[in-house]
């Protein structure tokens, strides 16, 4: 549904890239600007959302459905972020085309890269059926999302360029590139606009999504464990003061906020199979006696690694403390080997500084019914498919 190139005609996705010359190509791109050290340079636009953010949160007090609220919050944030990271573009409100072409296409791929929810995905031959044939309806659908996914990449991309040729452009990895860095000098311009385009997106989309993700399970988190909310709040006070908001310069002086982050990735990840990114062998291997051919695609299971008794005790408990036991090792949230997230150092900075912000400034609590009794709120999370 996703790669066909007469559905939603997809292939090129960094993320569902085979490993070959255009995978490292997007690669070298992305880690030329979201290494550890290059990372840095865009601390300020993590920085300049925070206020932002915070008034939009202290609008929500009050309101009869506040989580689907702050969840569409933490989304418009880190949009925003990842917007002005990858093309200099700052949103104008919640109903900027932009923003809504971002969050229709999300959600369009994610539903349309489910095995079960298409059954071309089982059946690949399907795509030869007539579109006149009765039930085939899909294939308008994939075509209409086609279109769309065209449109969101496009028009960020084309402003960009305007922005550039007008001499305003606000820094950016687009506005960089297209300025002929050396890294796509070699290409011809076809060629180069087809690569710029995706990898702007896939760094706004994939960051984007991510991180809003996490940044709701951390506000569950702190509703249901209120003592581990006061220890971080403590620190905060501790360090900074109860009259200052933390700034990225801060990191190294919390180090329980920065554990709790990652017990929050730990406890509820982001996406259970690693990050949704296949792997496949590139050797036959044999492991503890399975033995695994070339080729074989093997996606991890980082929902049971997250609770492997042996390596975390008691690993439905949200327990930040774990971490100060230097044997007890950070989960792999952000997947592993070559196709770790490229964006994990950006992504780990903007979650420092969005929750610090928000321990600094709110205190997370359960609703109360009609009665002010506490209502216990259920974490679930949402099944879309089935991996066999």
């Amino acid at each position: 549904m996703v790669t066909d190139p007469s559905l939603l005609d997809w292939s090129n996705n960094a993320v569902l890239l085979g490993y070959g010359d255009l995978w490292r190509h997007y690669r070298r791109i992305m880690n030329n600007w979201l290494n550890a050290r290059a990372v840095t340079q865009f601390d300020r636009i993590q920085e300049q959302r925070i206020q932002p953010l915070l008034r939009r949160m202290v609008e929500l007090q009050g309101h009869t459905n506040p989580f689907e609220k702050v969840k569409l919050t933490f989304f418009y944030n880190a949009a925003n972020s990842m917007l002005r990271l990858g093309y200099g573009y700052s949103l104008q409100g919640d109903d900027d085309l932009v923003f809504q072409d971002m969050q229709h296409i999300n959600e369009h791929v994610v539903f349309a890269g489910m095995f079960t929810n298409f059954f071309v995905n089982i059946f690949p031959s399907l795509t030869y059926v007539p579109d006149w044939f009765p039930g085939t309806g899909w294939k308008r659908t994939a075509r209409e999302w086609r279109a769309l996914k065209e449109r969101a990449q496009s028009v960020p991309y084309e402003w960009t360029k305007a922005q550039i040729a007008s001499g305003v452009a606000e820094p950016s990895i687009l506005g960089a590139l297209l300025q002929n860095h050396k890294l796509v000098a070699h290409l011809g311009e076809t060629e180069k606009e087809s690569r710029l385009k995706e990898v702007a997106w896939m760094i706004v989309a994939a960051g984007t999504d991510t991180t809003s993700t996490a940044l709701v399970a951390f506000v569950a988190a702190m509703v249901l464990n209120p003592h581990v909310q006061a220890k971080a709040q403590k620190e905060l006070d501790d360090v900074l003061g109860p009259m200052t908001l933390p700034t990225m310069a801060d990191r190294e002086r919390l180090p329980y906020i920065r554990n709790l982050i990652q017990e929050v990735l730990r406890w509820q990840p982001v996406n259970p199979t690693g990050m949704c990114i296949a792997h496949a062998c590139w050797k036959d291997d044999n492991y503890e006696g399975y033995d695994i051919k070339k080729g074989t695609v093997v996606i991890g299971n980082l929902w049971a690694i997250s609770r492997d008794e042996s390596v975390y005790e008691d690993p439905e408990i949200f327990n930040p403390d774990r971490f100060q036991d230097p044997k007890v090792p950070y989960a792999p949230a952000f997947g592993w080997g070559r196709r770790k997230c490229p964006g994990s150092y950006f992504a780990e900075g903007s979650l420092f500084i969005v929750v610090a912000s928000l321990l600094a400034t709110f205190t997370f609590s359960k609703k109360r019914d009609a009665s002010g009794k506490e209502i216990e709120p259920q974490i679930q999370g949402v099944s879309n498919a089935i991996v066999m």
